[in-house]
């Protein structure tokens, strides 16, 4: 019977205030949704950081007879970059030597942070380019005694590529100690701000919905005053007469949570997978599966139940006194 009286009295409550539950199904659900949507750009920019910064390399660039004839004039890079300034000056002493080349290679399979060493030829480095700019104009003009011998270095733990660059940059020989991994920090960069920006349109909304949802609350206790009063002469708890409100609540913020979730899982349908179709259309990033996407999903229902109950449940607190 208590219960029957629960459910209608939730039934009652939610049709009484139609307009407002509406709007609170709605903000839940866009709030809850960007919250979903930041977990999963959170785990994606985790993903390629893990993925990208472990193919980024640590490159030593060694002097060439031109670096040392032509000091003053910047040579083209392997990347078609023009030269430092800084590694013009390390190379004032002259080519690289042999001797040179095998301390420096010994020194770097020595350190225990570095994984793999592979030495580039000018050749070699000719060739790479030649494929990567061969259709620019800039390509011409390139000749092999151009390009410069290099090692690459395979770090064990990319965050720690200072220690190389500290340890050889500056050196006899070395041109440049250029880390790759400067290269995509830019766009891990970009990314994080975007994942800030959806949080704090999240914060917003999620403000919005708490506000409407003690809004609603507090309508719905004033247009049943009499009747709580009714009940607490007869001796009804202040439990008892509070669970249809936060129920009330707990509904509206349900509904909104699996609108959510129909927003997260028609995103992963219809611009990843299908639709739009980015995982085909840009394969260089290895988008999130429909395993993570569902793992979230947990936690948005959780949050869609326990917000709206508890800032009913603090509503409540002041307005069904009698």
């Amino acid at each position: 019977m208590r219960a029957q009286f629960v459910m209608s009295e939730i039934g009652v409550g939610l049709r009484r205030n139609l307009t407002m539950t509406f709007a609170v199904i709605i903000s839940v659900a866009l709030s809850l949704a960007l919250f979903g949507g930041s977990l999963l750009m959170r785990e994606q920019v985790s993903s390629m950081k893990g993925y990208w910064y472990d193919k980024a390399n640590v490159s030593i660039y060694l002097c060439n007879k031109q670096d040392a004839a032509e000091a003053s004039e910047p040579a083209a890079k392997p990347d078609g970059s023009a030269s430092q300034a800084s590694g013009v000056a390390t190379c004032r002493k002259g080519a690289v030597t042999a001797e040179q080349k095998k301390q420096i290679e010994t020194e770097l399979k020595q350190m225990d942070l570095v994984k793999s060493v592979a030495y580039e030829s000018a050749d070699e480095a000719y060739k790479h380019y030649q494929e990567q700019y061969g259709h620019t104009a800039l390509a011409s003009s390139i000749t092999p005694d151009q390009m410069q011998e290099s090692y690459r270095v395979k770090l064990k733990n990319p965050e720690k590529y200072k220690v190389v660059t500290s340890a050889f940059a500056g050196r006899d020989g070395i041109y440049t100690v250029d880390d790759q991994r400067k290269e995509i920090d830019d766009l891990f960069r970009i990314l994080n701000y975007l994942n800030f920006a959806a949080l704090g349109i999240m914060l917003v909304m999620l403000v919005v919905a708490l506000l409407l949802i003690v809004n609603t609350v507090r309508v719905s206790a004033f247009s049943r005053r009499r009747e709580t009063g009714i009940m607490r002469l007869v001796g009804a708890s202040s439990f008892y007469i509070q669970v249809p409100f936060i129920m009330e609540a707990a509904v509206a913020g349900l509904i909104g949570a699996l609108f959510a979730c129909a927003m997260l899982v028609s995103g992963q349908y219809f611009v990843i997978d299908h639709g739009v179709g980015l995982r085909d259309k840009i394969q260089l990033i290895d988008f999130m599966g429909w395993s993570s996407v569902l793992g979230k999903l947990p936690y948005v229902l959780f949050i869609g139940l326990l917000m709206p109950s508890m800032a009913a449940f603090v509503a409540l607190r002041k307005y069904l006194k009698v």
